[in-house]
């Protein structure tokens, strides 16, 4: 594919495959992402693009087989690979124990080829022999860039002595009276000839094996503009070459340099192309060289170095000092420091002892530790990072619709305007007609450039998206890159995004008749049984404080209210003060106590022993160290701040108070936090929400982008549009403020790419000739052709170099997914 109709070609090619229900095709990632309505049929879609006249790469690899013993296991193996959805044939050798793979790029990876034959019954092994065909789509896309790279080197070499001596003789006068004295016209002609044919023929030809089957069909591309524009020149010059009296008198011109010259900066434009659109991939690129290449598995009782290929879930591994950790696992035994920036974006290394998690990628600093491997393959969080960088890279923004419908008839709306254009030059102009007719309908054909088009938007979302991996922030869909710059007000869930999320337990007063240890002791064996982060406030002080506790029987946990227990002979109930009265007891006694908490940011919990008020109990969760400065970022962002909480009005309008939040929606149950973002959309507002990712699903699916806060294997990717690897709400800002950026780049991007086009073809077909007597040259056009691509991808890769508005501090870290270049 080279421009945005051969997107367009090729999503409609798809579309009428029976079973699809939706296709989207990226010219940036040279990739289809198809829906199906049933299951998948690969093979049809593979059929429509080779008869839209593209093609889908294929790759041949090798997987060595245990275990195969007759025909029989050969056929299963046969059967299971063939099974697995992008793989096009499997062939099985009993004698070697080895498959021959065929798959479609990137469609079948190994850890599914492995899984499935895992499955027939066997056991793969890693095979370093691949078959010639067996490139990856890099390599597939390097050597492209290679034939690209040859193929301009050729044409240049051949097309400057025509250019040099034609356009020297019309610059400077002696050189012309040089070549006519020493040189006859004729001979000049044919000389010129044989180089231009062979730039059109050998170079050239890659237009031709695209441009005209698309001709055949109707349904012509951008090749087929140059190939009708170039070979229209060439094939002109010809006859005036060798057959001059064929033409009318006063038009015998030849065009060799306009012919050979377009296909050199075309050439040179699709080269300059190529190279920046592997630019756009660094992201990707850099994010897979974070994996291990190799594991040390215990096999037999001992470690030995195996392919991370083979690594399977269950497996026990060695990490050593300096070694990355190959999957995502549990420590079994040892002890080390690990260094997770590439997660957390934290500086300090981790300590890591018996029980504790860690991540494939993160790279084990001093000690050594062995651990069993829980996620392996595509389940780590490696890999789902990668996984979502590459789903954003490849997806369509809203805003390319209106790109589709142009792209739709902009080609065959060139041709016509070709047309046109030499029927008025031909009918209607000055002397020699025919040549002024020629020149200026092949300058249409040239200048205009779908390609621009085409590139526009993906290859901004390549980069933006690839920027925002390096600052911590993941985008799921092209949607929320797009939605995300429009946010007026963003939401945020207060525990764990605005603060720690760890609460301590700082008050404790006791109603008179009641002992502070016994009470304690008992509202703890009460929360002991609760999950929630204020219970394990509550069970830490009381530990701390070195009380036993005791049994707790019949528990229940009343959502958004308390919770309640038996504890001896004692029924004990701890909550809000919403709890208190829906059972009855009056909090009075604690009145101002609680609202002296309050003004401090404390929440008050009550604790009721046999019905009967006992304690107030202040539980604080401490604000992040970089909130407020977030909080500030977003304000510098002209965004307005909202809070919800479950927390009363009182703490609630505290903490407001102290980091300078807008609004605030307080004492909200679990369940009403989607009516809460209901209420902030008031007057047409656009609301992002903040959350952890996954008591927060709800609210994160009604906001128009759901953020989810969160670090490591914490992060609910499933629930939100926008994952941050760090817990720290900086990236909120960074994730807008880049929104607004991407957005803008590609909005330059389609401005330059339409603008060039609606002002320069109408001067290429010579509308201003009348009036000043300028005419394009078509070689002045396929430069400018040329270069229109290379802008926008230019102006994309600006976004490498985007600035984080809001930088983390020393003590938190930046978030970084990919080590800095």
């Amino acid at each position: 594919m080279t421009c945005a109709s051969c997107v367009r070609r090729v999503e409609v090619a798809i579309s009428k495959v029976p079973g699809v229900t939706a296709a989207a095709v990226n010219l940036a990632t040279e990739s289809a992402d198809v829906a199906f309505d049933r299951t998948a049929d690969s093979a049809a879609v593979i059929a429509a693009i080779n008869s839209a006249g593209y093609a889908v790469p294929v790759e041949k690899s090798e997987v060595e087989i245990e275990g195969m013993t007759c025909a029989s296991c050969v056929r299963r193996v046969e059967l299971a690979i063939a099974a697995v959805p992008g793989v096009l044939k499997a062939s099985v050798n009993l004698a070697t124990e080895r498959a021959t793979v065929e798959t479609f790029a990137g469609a079948a990876p190994r850890s599914a080829i492995d899984a499935a034959i895992r499955k027939a019954g066997y056991e793969p092994r890693r095979s370093d022999k691949t078959g010639v065909e067996g490139d990856s789509r890099e390599d597939a896309r390097n050597r492209e860039f290679s034939h690209l790279k040859r193929d301009f080197a050729i044409a240049a070499v051949l097309t400057l002595p025509i250019f040099v001596l034609e356009m020297g003789s019309h610059l400077f006068p002696p050189m012309h009276h040089w070549l006519l004295t020493n040189i006859t016209q004729q001979s000049l002609y044919i000389a010129f000839f044989v180089l231009a044919t062979i730039v059109q023929f050998g170079p050239g030809l890659r237009f031709y094996k695209k441009g005209v089957p698309a001709l055949v069909r109707l349904a012509p591309d951008m090749n087929s503009l140059v190939v009708l524009g170039s070979t229209a020149a060439w094939a002109y010059s010809v006859v005036a070459t060798f057959a001059p009296g064929a033409l009318p008198a006063g038009t015998v011109n030849v065009y060799f340099e306009a012919s050979a010259v377009i296909i050199t900066l075309i050439l040179l434009g699709r080269v300059l192309e190529a190279k920046a659109k592997g630019r756009t991939s660094e992201a990707i690129k850099r994010l897979m060289g974070l994996q291990a290449k190799s594991a040390r598995v215990q096999r037999n009782g001992e470690f030995v170095d195996v392919a991370l290929e083979e690594v399977a879930a269950g497996d026990v591994i060695q990490v050593r000092p300096g070694d990355k950790v190959p999957v995502d696992g549990t420590v079994l035994s040892g002890s080390s420091f690990v260094d997770e920036s590439m997660i957390s974006g934290e500086p300090i290394p981790v300590s890591k002892g018996e029980g504790a998690e860690v991540v494939g990628g993160t790279i084990n600093k001093t000690g050594s530790f062995t651990y069993r491997a829980t996620k392996v393959g595509a389940d780590t969080l490696l890999a789902q990072i990668i996984r979502m960088v590459e789903t954003a890279q490849g997806s369509k923004l809203p805003i390319q619709a209106l790109v589709d419908k142009v792209t739709s008839w902009f080609v065959p709306a060139v041709m016509v305007t070709a047309a046109l254009t030499f029927a008025v030059w031909l009918f209607f102009g000055p002397e020699p007609a025919v040549s002024f007719a020629l020149v200026n309908a092949v300058a249409v054909l040239i200048i205009a450039c779908p390609c621009a088009m085409g590139l526009a938007t993906p290859t901004s979302i390549m980069v933006g998206t690839g920027r925002a991996a390096e600052l911590g922030v993941l985008f799921r869909n092209g949607e929320a890159l797009q939605s995300l710059k429009s946010t007026q007000v963003v939401a945020l869930d207060k525990t764990g995004t605005l603060t720690a999320g760890k609460p301590v337990m700082t008050d404790l007063e006791v109603a008179n008749g009641f002992d502070r240890a016994k009470v304690l002791a008992l509202v703890a064996s009460v929360e002991a049984q609760s999950e929630h982060p204020v219970a394990s406030a509550i069970v830490a002080a009381a530990k701390d404080e070195g009380l036993v506790l005791g049994e707790a029987g019949a528990f229940e946990a009343v959502p958004g209210y308390g919770v309640s227990a038996s504890v001896g002979k004692h029924r004990i109930a701890v909550g809000a003060d919403r709890y208190m009265a829906k059972l009855g007891i009056s909090v009075q006694e604690f009145a101002e106590t609680a609202i002296s908490m309050g003004y401090k940011a404390k929440t008050p919990l009550y604790a009721a022993v046999d019905g009967k008020l006992a304690a107030v109990i202040a539980v604080s969760d401490p604000i992040k160290p970089t909130t407020p400065q977030a909080i500030r970022a977003l304000h510098d962002l002209g965004l307005k701040v909202a809070m919800i909480t479950g927390d009363n009005r009182r703490t609630a309008e505290a903490i407001a108070a102290q980091l300078g939040i807008d609004e605030v929606v307080a004492e909200v149950l679990p369940d009403g936090k989607v009516d809460a973002i209901k209420r902030l959309r008031a007057g047409g507002r656009a609301v992002t929400f903040v959350g952890d990712g996954i008591n927060d699903a709800p609210a994160l699916a009604e906001a128009e982008v759901g953020i989810a806060i969160g670090t490591g294997t914490d992060v609910a990717i499933e629930s939100a549009d926008v994952v941050l690897m760090s817990g720290d709400l900086l990236g909120v800002t960074n994730a807008i403020a880049l929104s607004k950026a991407t957005i803008s780049n590609i909005r330059q991007n389609l401005f330059w790419a339409f603008a060039y086009n609606a002002a320069l073809i109408p001067v290429a077909a010579g509308v201003l000739y009348p009036i000043s007597g300028t005419l394009l040259s078509p070689m002045l056009a396929a430069g400018a052709m040329a270069m229109s691509s290379v802008f926008v991808l230019g102006n994309a890769m600006r976004l490498k170099r985007f600035k984080a508005p809001a930088r983390a501090t020393a003590t938190s870290g930046a978030p970084s997914l990919v080590p800095a270049e």
